[in-house]
């Protein structure tokens, strides 16, 4: 009998160990991206039914805006984007708002909204609604005084690796599940390796963000242009397919549909206020006097000179290490980006900048440097999120304090007297760490 017993109790335990076995395989992140190609081969079938392809994905549009984009895999009829907002002291009423809608190919339907301002309240709430599909109801936590601690996830390059991306974001969520989720998430470019290419959208950004994370759709998104994710001409007929969340963003006229809907002249570089601290986006691959012209501006502003925290972001550093030997030397690539250090840097200095954050380079770099005696920069690359790694030194600055190799992300943090800067690998260890007290 009791050999019974014992035979019962180990089939039980072998029964629980393939069930555990079988549920980690299925969360995995090289059998959701299979799960993911199978679903957008299907979605292209006649036969499969209307969906959505992606899901809404926010990204912030200034101070108190918000862009939505999602698409479906048919035309939606009468669609309504649904917004409301609450907080202890105010709120704001139901409002409706008819996407913009751009026919990318016959299963692939792009809608996108701006809506705001929000107001000084700490929840939003939005939903796509249609007869045929609708979303679930999705709400942005805001923090909504300078004072309050903010979570800030920092990401790039993770364009043409979307197994190492998965992995990171499977990092990324177990870091955030001890901590909260991010109020926000600074993406510093290159999410895709061609942005003419609708599978890379899907494959390299959005399924993986779904598929892993889910922050999309409630941690907004701070889009720094990378050089792979838009058509560099800048034409008004440009061939953007889904970066238009800048379009007119300092403009009032710029929130109305039809300036976005046009294909206007694209803007990426503004400026936002995440709690104490007050972020400026650059656009690397489009140096011009009106960006110099408006980053001198913001840089003299009020917004950013009573920051307690000062950061400028954009894509291509300005000062690279590390890349491949023949591009760099053969064709040129070491002149990719000069004017951000021989032209933005003093810039950068003269009005107190706190801190650089760039990727493009794919690996990580981080230099806290003194300058004039008593002033202290720092600039940091973080190319780490999936794009195939760089690891040929090139040049060398002699400036940085730390080098990593390998994948990785960034855990930020903005209170109002401390911004902390922490550094994790794909396998959760702390790669570096530094903070700004005042």
């Amino acid at each position: 009998m009791k050999h019974y017993v014992r035979l019962w109790i180990l089939f039980v335990f072998l029964q629980i160990l393939i069930l555990h076995k079988l549920y980690g395989a299925l969360e995995s992140p090289w059998v959701l991206a299979i799960k993911s190609s199978a679903s957008d081969w299907l979605s292209q079938q006649t036969v499969y039914p209307c969906s959505f392809r992606k899901l809404p994905m926010v990204f912030e549009h200034g101070d108190g805006y918000y862009y939505v984009v999602w698409e479906t895999t048919c035309s939606s009829e009468s669609p309504l984007f649904k917004w409301w907002a609450d907080g202890e002291s105010t709120s704001k009423p139901t409002q409706y708002i008819e996407p913009w809608y751009k026919k990318l190919d016959n299963s692939h339907h792009r809608y996108a909204v701006i809506f705001g301002p929000v107001g000084e309240v700490s929840d939003v709430h939005y939903q796509v609604m249609n007869f045929r599909l609708s979303t679930k109801t999705y709400t942005i936590h805001r923090q909504i005084s300078s004072s309050d601690h903010h979570r800030v996830l920092v990401i790039s390059d993770n364009q043409n690796g979307p197994k190492e991306f998965r992995e990171v974001l499977s990092t990324v969520k177990s870091r955030y599940a001890k901590i909260g989720s991010p109020h926000a998430i600074l993406h510093v470019g290159d999410a895709v390796q061609n942005a003419n290419r609708l599978s890379d959208w899907q494959g390299q950004l959005f399924s993986p963000m779904e598929d892993i994370v889910d922050y999309q759709h409630g941690s907004p998104i701070i889009f720094v242009p990378g050089n792979h994710d838009h058509d560099k001409a800048r034409r008004p007929d440009n061939k953007n397919l889904y970066p238009d969340m800048y379009h007119g963003i300092r403009s009032t006229e710029g929130l109305s549909k039809d300036i976005v809907s046009n294909g206007t002249y694209h803007r990426f570089f503004h400026s936002v206020s995440v709690g104490s601290a007050r972020i400026i986006v650059l656009d690397a691959e489009c140096p011009s006097a009106e960006q110099t012209a408006f980053l001198k501006r913001e840089l003299e502003s009020t917004e950013f000179q009573s920051a307690r925290f000062r950061i400028v972001s954009v894509h291509i550093p300005p000062f690279i290490e590390f890349w491949d030997p023949f591009a760099w030397n053969i064709k040129n690539e070491k002149h990719w980006g000069e004017h951000v250090r021989l032209e933005y840097d003093s810039l950068f200095r003269k009005y107190g900048v706190d801190l650089v954050i760039s990727g493009h380079q794919h690996n990580y770099q981080r230099a806290t440097i003194e300058y004039n005696g008593k002033n202290i920069i720092s600039y940091a690359i973080v190319g780490g999120a999936g794009g195939t790694l760089d690891l040929v030194r090139v040049q060398d600055w002699k400036m940085y304090n730390r080098t990593y190799l390998g994948h990785h992300f960034v855990s930020l943090s903005i209170s109002n007297s401390k911004l902390e800067w922490l550094a994790f690998n794909v396998a959760g260890s702390v790669i570096d760490r530094f903070s700004i007290e005042r």
